[in-house]
């Protein structure tokens, strides 16, 4: 299943960095940021629980980029 979310972020690169602490993430099978667009498309793993899944995106992605915000 894929789901898109919003995103709060300032530049690309950190958008970058995003993007790979998402997809290292327990339960996503592929993330994609589009800084353009401010949305990230996550798709995940069979099974997965989503909400607990996406809990773990926001926290990872805050350890890379403390100032990003993914709304869940």
């Amino acid at each position: 299943m894929k789901k898109n979310y919003k995103i709060d972020v300032d530049c690309a690169a950190c958008a970058d960095k995003m993007e790979v602490a998402a997809r290292k993430t327990d339960g996503v099978k592929n993330a994609i940021v589009n800084f353009m667009t401010l949305k990230m498309t996550v798709e995940f793993e069979e099974g997965a629980d989503i909400k607990s899944v996406m809990q773990n995106v926001r926290t990872n992605c805050r350890k890379v980029e403390d100032d990003c915000e993914v709304y869940i």
